[in-house]
């Protein structure tokens, strides 16, 4: 199992996100921000929001960190990617 990081560069709400992303499945990366205790609701669309507070434990459970563009690449070379203003498919 691989889950991807990217830097917690992406502002909202008063703080700093990073998205964590999966390229094999969204169960797999489901079953990571479980572990993590991260709430479903963090899920958009293809990834989780996670809070820069938290970026060291998503690495420490064995998140590589990546770029921004490369966490994109991966989506994409999955299929995985979902962006917005498109119909989704259901969570799998």
């Amino acid at each position: 199992m691989t889950i991807y990081i990217d830097p917690p560069t992406w502002p909202g709400h008063g703080r700093v996100w990073s998205h964590v992303v999966s390229d094999v499945s969204y169960d797999e990366l489901h079953l990571f921000a479980d572990g993590l205790g991260v709430p479903r609701r963090a899920f958009e669309r293809d990834h989780y929001d996670l809070p820069s507070h938290r970026y060291a434990d998503a690495v420490a459970a064995g998140a590589v960190e990546v770029s921004s563009r490369e966490v994109v690449r991966l989506l994409h070379s999955a299929g995985l990617r979902r962006p917005k203003g498109r119909a989704q498919r259901p969570s799998s």
